[in-house]
C-alpha cells in the first residue's frame, strides 16, 4: 500500500508547493496561512477510512526550487494532489513538473490563459494531470473598461504599460489576451514597447513620453509595486500624471512600496477585486465566510487582509472534494479525473470545472476596486463595480484623480 499509515489509520498526503524564501516569500504568506488554519480541519475531512495529511515544501521562489519540491512531495511524501499559488515563474514550472510526474495540481492566481496557452496546451489537446482556476486575461478588460467608462463615461484611449514577461506578452496576443477584449469595449489601446523587469526610470521615461504626448489619460499595466512606484515617479517628476491608473498583477496586495510624494504605489490605483471580505461567498467545507477568514488573518498576523487568502483557502477545499469523490483516493490518476469533473461551492465563489471555458480550467468572477483611504488601514481596497460577482454590493465610487 503506497500512501502513508498511522496505526490503522491511512493517510491521504496533500502536498503544498509554497514560496517561503526568496523574492516571492511574501507571496507565499496566503497559502502558508490557509495551510496552517487547514491542517486539523482536513484532518477529519477525507473519505471514509482516511485522514488527510498536509506536507509543504518551500519552491526558494524559483523555478528551479518550484522542480525540487515537486520531486520531494511525491517521493518522500507520496503526494497524492500539490497545490501551488502565485509566481509568474514558479506557478508553470509546479504545474510542468507534476505533469512529468503524473501527479495531479490545483493551482490559482494566474490568468488561465497564460496557465492554458502558455504552457502548450490547447482545446484539442488539454493537460492529462494539471488543473487551475483564475479569470481571464479577457475578464480583466472588461472589468477595467467598466473603470475607464466611469470617467467621462466614454470610450479612452488608454496607454499600456506593459512588460516583456508572460503576462504582458499575453496580454499583446491578438486572440487570446486582454487587447482584443478591450478593443472590443471601444477603447483603444496605445502600446509602446514592452519594458524590461525589473524597470529602469530610462525604459519608464519612455512609456511617460508616448503617454503624454498622446494626450492619453488612463493607463493600464500588470506592473509590480516597485515598476509601478518608479513609473509614478517619473511622471510626475515629468509634470504629467494620467487621471486613472487600473494595474492587475501584484496590485491586488496591499500598499507597501511608496511612490512619489511618499505615498503607496497603489494609492488612488483602480484594480482586480476577485476576493475581499464583502464577498457573499461561504466554504461549503466548514462553513467559513469571506469576511471569517479575512479576520482570522488579521487578528493571527497583525497584518492586512490579503486578496490571495479566498484562492488559497480554496485549493484546499478543491483538494479534499477531490480526494473524497475520486474512485480511490489512493490512486492519482482516479484523484485527476475527480478534480476534472468538480463543481465545488468554496469561499472563492463556485468553481465548476466541468464549464470550461476549457479543459482543465475553472474561472473566477471579478469586480472591480480601487485602493482608497480606509477606515481601518491607511489604504483599503473599495469595491467600486459589482462586475460579475453576483450579490456584491458596491461600497464607494470610483474616484479619478
Amino acid at each position: 500500500m503506497s500512501e502513508f499509515s498511522v496505526g490503522r489509520e491511512r493517510v491521504l498526503t496533500v502536498g503544498v508547493a509554497v514560496a517561503r524564501s526568496g523574492r516571492l516569500a511574501n507571496l507565499g504568506d496566503p497559502l502558508d496561512f490557509a495551510m496552517t488554519l487547514m491542517a486539523e480541519k482536513l484532518a477529519g475531512a477525507g473519505p471514509a477510512g482516511y485522514r488527510i495529511r498536509l506536507a509543504g515544501r518551500d519552491t526558494r521562489s524559483s523555478a528551479e526550487g518550484a522542480r525540487q519540491a515537486v520531486d520531494e512531495l511525491v517521493a518522500d511524501e507520496d503526494a497524492k494532489i500539490v497545490l501551488t499559488l502565485a509566481g509568474t515563474q514558479v506557478l508553470p514550472a509546479v504545474a510542468d513538473a507534476c505533469e512529468a510526474a503524473g501527479v495531479p495540481c490545483l493551482s490559482s492566481a494566474f490568468p488561465w490563459q497564460v496557465y492554458y496557452y502558455g504552457r502548450g496546451a490547447d482545446e484539442n489537446r488539454p493537460f492529462d494531470w494539471t488543473y487551475h482556476f483564475c479569470w481571464g486575461l479577457d475578464d480583466i478588460a472588461d472589468t477595467f473598461a467598466d473603470l475607464w467608462e466611469r470617467v467621462d463615461g466614454r470610450e479612452h484611449t488608454v496607454g499600456c504599460l506593459w512588460n516583456d514577461g508572460p503576462q504582458g506578452a499575453w496580454s499583446r496576443h491578438p486572440e487570446h489576451g486582454f487587447a482584443p477584449a478591450a478593443g472590443a469595449r471601444g477603447h483603444d489601446l496605445l502600446r509602446p514597447e514592452p519594458y524590461r523587469e525589473p524597470a529602469t526610470a530610462m525604459a519608464l521615461d519612455a512609456h511617460v513620453a508616448a503617454f503624454r504626448d498622446a494626450q492619453v489619460d488612463i493607463v493600464t499595466s500588470a506592473a509590480t509595486g516597485q515598476d509601478l512606484a518608479l513609473f509614478r515617479s517619473r511622471a510626475a517628476e515629468g509634470g504629467w500624471r494620467p487621471r486613472l491608473i487600473t494595474c492587475s498583477r501584484w496590485l491586488a496586495y496591499p500598499p507597501s512600496v511608496t511612490s512619489a510624494g511618499g505615498r503607496p504605489a497603489q494609492a488612488g490605483v483602480a484594480t482586480l477585486a476577485y476576493w475581499t471580505p464583502a464577498h457573499p461567498y461561504v466554504s461549503s467545507l466548514d462553513g467559513m465566510t469571506a469576511a471569517g477568514l479575512a479576520e482570522a488573518y488579521e487578528q493571527r498576523t497583525g497584518r492586512q487582509w490579503l486578496q490571495p487568502l479566498g484562492l488559497a483557502y480554496a485549493l484546499f477545499e478543491v483538494a479534499a472534494h477531490a480526494l473524497t469523490t475520486a474512485g480511490d483516493p489512493t490512486d492519482r490518476r482516479s484523484v485527476a479525473v475527480a478534480v476534472g469533473e468538480s463543481r465545488v461551492r468554496t469561499i472563492a465563489g463556485v468553481l465548476d470545472w466541468t464549464a470550461g471555458p476549457v479543459p482543465n480550467i475553472a474561472t473566477v468572477p471579478l469586480a472591480g476596486g480601487q485602493w482608497q483611504p480606509g477606515t481601518r488601514h491607511d489604504y483599503e481596497l473599495t469595491v467600486v463595480t459589482s462586475g460579475q460577482v453576483d450579490g456584491l454590493p458596491a461600497a464607494g465610487d470610483l474616484i479619478p484623480t
